[in-house]
Parts: C-alpha cells; structure tokens; sequence
C-alpha cells in the first residue's frame, strides 16, 4: 500500500502527469507516458528504466473504465 499524501505529490519524471495505484500489481501508472513504475519495499522506484511499457490491452481496459 503506497501513502495517499505521497501519491498526491508523485508524478511521473516522463510526461510529468499524474500517477495512479494499481494495487494487484503493485505499481504507480503513468497514463499519459503509457509507462508503470514498480514499487519495492514500499518504495516506488520512479527511474524510467525500470518502468514497463503499458500495453494497448492495459490502455484499452483503462479508458473503458473511465
């Protein structure tokens, strides 16, 4: 579980957007840049190196969802 207080002020080094949690995987996701960052030990490794590229399906369940 990542801080509510953190997450408000995180953003993604990218696009600079905001970051959402998704808990199941244990990311924060950048929407806009279409890259997650993983959090280890409760801390989020905000390095665009070791962030995944989201896929199409990922974006396409996500604007669904909206």
């Amino acid at each position: 579980m990542i801080d509510q207080k953190l997450l408000s002020i995180l953003v993604c080094p990218v696009s600079k957007a905001p970051l959402e949690y998704l808990k199941e995987q244990n990311e924060l996701v950048c929407w806009a840049s279409g890259l997650a960052y993983p959090i280890r030990d409760g801390i989020p490794v905000m390095l665009e190196t070791e962030a995944r590229t989201i896929s199409d399906e990922e974006k396409a369940a996500h604007e669904e969802g909206k």
